[in-house]
């Protein structure tokens, strides 16, 4: 894009309070601009940078929150171009001698964690900003969303955008599916986080540009309007992400169900021999006739094809040859316990019965002539177009035409909507939205001259697609979690959208390696119960090691489905899948994997419930709550591509080769622990290992993955088939015969005595279902003494009382110490489990 960069300079304070933890100050050459500089809390600051022409975000992915500053010690002191300012334990400092520069650090260190690029550091460019920052070559970068692996983004640059990269490379394609403007510094000192709130187009160039003059840099650029930018500082990731949600907003409450396995691929909803119907009810039958637990299915857009020529998608319609009696067949669905996620796409292709309806009600967006904004977009099967219209979410028409569209497919029986292709790839930065519908119209009053979507970001729509899903499910059945799949996503749109994943990747083993990365950086994005189409959506279909492996891989991981649309040269209107009894050879070792998710679902359930609470990821880096082991910031482990923790319990690290059995696994150590007691191999040999060092570990392909318990932790689990809380009356929760009645705790001593250290941990539970459920949490605590093992329980059932009673005991393999209580309650000895385990039952 062109380039037209102006730097103003004899920047003057407009408001001048020595007292205050604030800046403001206006330039008044060739352009006037309007730079501010505030604390709003202990480790957050907002600054902006407008003019006439450069007007904040009109519709911004955050409401400005309210300045809170209480009880914190503060102090400012003033010269007549700096103004320094400390709060709590961050030191901030603006300097306006040339342009303004914003300096913040941790108190008591010497080096900044963030600091803007002197002489250039607010820009305006054109119809936009650039905001150019100093750069920290060995400082991890991560965050905007998810991008192309390895996961540190350090001397990388990226498109702030979104779009439909169908069969991305994993490694190379850029921009894949979020827009979200936040880009994480972290250091072993601190961490730094700057986050824009724009739905606007723009770049991040975390150092890939180097000049002479002024050396390495970062640089911020935004096509169109001001900036609002936030930044947040702590002395650790999770300290930085926990303020990033309360920034944003914490995750919403993901149903219990989701975290079960969720089967999909296009070709059922497509066939029209045996119709779609049929097909689909046969596919579920396997899966039981295979013992294959299952959730939740994603049906694809052929339920929506038209009967009639021309045969596409026409959105909140049912094809009667596939599914002559939609709601019959939900109710069949309904029976065998399994929810229905149907996909909706916003746009119209030209045939849709309701196209001028929409015409009519403004409902799409216009040109400059004011006609309707016409695009090539997709209308059946593989790569094949038509011509049509976007929805605007900004219209009242086109939002209460699909609030009222999501609601018919509800009517229908339909559990939860799968907001698909909704990365707005609209040509045309000129075309206008329509700004009439209630929930924007305090933003446009404010923003009258620009109506274009330049201005007003693409990615609003994305957010606001994501409200009206959400809406509609809740007003249909209040009190009720409403589910909204979302593939694209901005950091708004996950207070609509309980679940995302990465969109259509490819099968192949170099992407199923790469997706850790991705993962990653959603997680500390925030982007939560995300995860992979297990085996690849295009491509080859997976070999059954690879198909093995992948299944492996993504029980370790919030989301678990497997989804795809392989273009086939035979069929490309229907296209291949991936099933996960394809292989009778490897059914054994998919069904044993599968089971083992749905086993230790309270322990994935209670991350998710971290994620709401606390913002603290399921998936975690190798050096979250790490940063003082140094070999974390090594380049290996930076990349987050082999490994991860899942929860603070679980290491895994993936096999990404085939015809490969072991593992090279990195074990993590905290600085200062009085007792570090390192790890234990989960599999055989079931070795112990110390913290701190390079592991080789057996991974045989047909067995499982490397996966390494952090010694003092523990696994809650539950059945290893599909279950239900007795209280949740839901459609398909009625059919499922299996009571959550059952809680064991996997629990991971060291091999001799504790020497009084006793380990803690603490997982909760709900109903699953409910919006404002009662949460209730369950405290294991354990000792080790070279012949006990000394357990204790502590529960506080606030309203919530789940369906088990008593607790069972699960040693680690080998150990066959005795378990007895901290307070005498009765330990029973249960016996030796099918893994080989000593078993106790603590009685309660």
């Amino acid at each position: 894009m062109p380039q037209k960069e102006y730097t103003p300079k004899s920047f003057q304070q407009t408001q001048v309070q020595d007292s205050s933890p604030a800046v403001f100050l206006n330039s008044q050459g060739k352009q006037s601009f309007d730079f501010s500089f505030e604390a709003v809390r202990e480790n957050l600051f907002r600054v902006t940078f407008t003019s006439p022409n450069h007007p904040l975000p009109p519709y911004p992915s955050v409401t400005k929150p309210d300045t809170n500053l209480e009880g914190l010690p503060i102090s400012t002191s003033s010269s007549a171009s700096q103004k320094n300012i400390d709060v709590g334990d961050v030191s901030a400092s603006v300097n306006w001698e040339n342009t303004p520069v914003v300096s913040l650090s941790l108190k008591g260190s010497d080096k900044p964690l963030y600091r803007d690029l002197a002489l250039r550091s607010y820009v305006a460019d054109g119809n936009g900003i650039a905001n150019y920052s100093e750069h920290d070559r060995n400082a991890l970068h991560v965050g905007l969303g998810e991008k192309s692996a390895p996961m540190d983004l350090t001397n990388r640059h990226f498109q702030l955008s979104a779009t439909d990269s169908f069969g991305y490379d994993n490694y190379k394609t850029d921009p894949l599916y979020k827009h979200i403007p936040l880009l994480i510094k972290a250091t072993s000192s601190g961490v730094v986080a700057i986050f824009s709130t724009t739905h606007g187009r723009g770049t991040w160039s975390v150092g890939s540009e180097v000049d002479g003059l002024w050396g390495h840099f970062k640089v911020y650029r935004q096509d169109f309007g001001g900036l609002e930018q936030y930044l947040m500082v702590g002395k650790s990731l999770k300290d930085v992400v926990r303020s990033y949600a309360e920034l944003v907003g914490f995750p919403i409450l993901v149903p219990r169900w989701a975290y079960g396995y969720i089967s999909g691929g296009y070709k059922y909803s497509a066939m029209d021999h045996p119709p779609a119907n049929q097909a689909l009810l046969e596919f579920a039958d396997k899966l039981k006739e295979h013992d294959i637990p299952v959730s939740a299915h994603q049906m694809s857009s052929g339920y929506s094809i038209s009967e009639q020529e021309p045969k596409v998608r026409t959105v909140f319609t049912w094809n009667r040859y596939r599914f002559p009696d939609p709601e019959k067949w939900i109710q069949e669905y309904h029976n065998r316990g399994i929810r229905m996620i149907t996909n909706i796409k916003p746009f119209l292709l030209s045939s849709h019965p309701d196209f001028q309806k929409l015409i009519d009600g403004k409902g799409f967006f216009t040109d400059e002539g004011g006609e309707p904004g016409w695009m090539r977009l997709w209308s059946a099967g593989g790569a094949t177009g038509g011509d049509g219209c976007h929805v605007d979410f900004t219209s009242a028409v086109a939002f209460k035409w699909w609030y009222d569209g999501v609601q018919f497919l509800k009517k229908s029986g339909i559990d939860g909507m799968w907001n698909d292709n909704n990365e707005y790839t609209l040509p045309n930065d000129d075309w206008k939205v329509a700004l009439d519908e209630p929930f924007v119209q305090d933003a446009a009053k404010k923003q009258t001259q620009d109506n274009t979507i330049g201005l007003w970001g693409r990615a609003m729509h994305t957010e606001l697609m994501g409200k009206a899903s959400h809406d509609a499910l809740l007003d249909m059945e209040p009190g009720v979690r409403p589910f909204v799949l979302t593939r694209s996503a901005t950091a708004g749109t996950m207070r609509y959208s309980a679940s995302t994943w990465s969109g259509d990747n490819v099968t192949s083993w170099e992407s199923m390696k790469g997706s850790n990365a991705l993962s990653l950086n959603s997680a500390i994005s925030l982007l939560q119960c995300e995860g992979h189409d297990i085996g690849g959506f295009e491509g080859p279909q997976p070999s059954p090691e690879l198909l093995v492996r992948w299944v492996q891989l993504g029980t370790y991981s919030p989301r678990f489905a497997i989804n795809c649309f392989k273009t086939s040269p035979d069929n490309n209107e229907v296209g291949e899948v991936i099933e996960p009894f394809m292989y009778p050879e490897v059914t054994p070792q998919v069904r044993a994997t599968i089971k083992r998710r749905y086993e230790i679902l309270p322990y994935i359930y209670n991350l998710g419930l971290e994620s709401h609470y606390y913002a603290s990821p399921p998936q975690r880096w190798v050096g979250w709550g790490y940063e003082s082991d140094p070999e974390v910031w090594t380049k290996k482990l930076k990349n987050g591509e082999e490994q991860f923790w899942f929860g603070e319990t679980i290491m895994v690290c993936g096999v990404y080769e085939p015809g490969v059995d072991v593992a090279k696994v990195y074990l993590p150590r905290k600085a200062n622990d009085k007792f570090d007691f390192g790890f234990v191999n989960m599999n055989a040999p079931y070795t112990y290992y110390a913290s701190g060092q390079w592991v080789e570990v057996e991974a045989k392909w047909k067995e499982s993955i490397a996966l390494l318990a952090k010694i003092g932790g523990a696994i809650p689990l539950g059945k290893s088939v599909q279950t239900k809380i007795l209280d949740d009356k839901t459609a398909a929760s009625v059919a499922i015969e299996e009571i959550d009645d059952y809680r064991g705790v996997e629990i991971f001593p060291p091999q001799k005595s504790s020497h009084g250290t006793k380990f803690s941990t603490t997982w909760m539970e709900d109903d699953g279902i409910s919006i404002t459920p009662k949460t209730s949490s369950y405290t294991i605590t354990y000792e080790a003494t070279d012949d006990r093992i000394i357990i204790g329980l502590e529960k506080k059932e606030d309203g919530f009382k789940p369906s088990w009673k008593d607790l069972d005991i699960i040693l680690h393999n080998g150990d066959t110490r005795r378990v007895v209580s901290d307070t005498g309650k009765t330990v029973d000895y249960k016996g030796v489990d099918s893994r080989g385990r000593e078993v106790y039952t603590l009685r309660y």
